[in-house]
């Protein structure tokens, strides 16, 4: 193989694997972090199992492959959701994350 097909594959196996995240993959201690933040900020809107019936957007559904888009909705906020910036510590985020991928199966 060329070097620059190596290379080529190599960030293609890193764009996947950073896109799509498996709730096995995560440490039960990051799931038990954004279960605790979860509770403290979103529960709120979003309801205590993620499916609030209120109108907001239940999380249960979000599609596994977009941290991004999590990730911009959740900082920078979206429609009636405030930014969260100014209130997550560093690690909160991806432990959030791993909550909503993993969902209520590993809290």
């Amino acid at each position: 193989m060329r070097m620059c097909d190596i290379l080529g594959l190599g960030l293609v196996l890193v764009g996947t694997s950073a896109g799509a995240q498996n709730p096995e993959s995560f440490p039960q201690a990051q799931i038990d972090k954004g279960a605790e933040i979860y509770s403290t900020y979103c529960t709120p809107c979003h309801g205590p199992q993620m499916d609030y019936p209120g109108g907001s957007f239940d999380l249960r559904t979000f599609p596994p492959q977009q941290y991004d888009r999590f990730a911009n909705s959740v900082t920078k906020g979206k429609n009636n959701m405030p930014p969260w910036t100014d209130v997550l510590q560093p690690g909160d985020l991806e432990a959030l994350w791993a909550y909503v991928v993993a969902g209520e199966s590993k809290k």
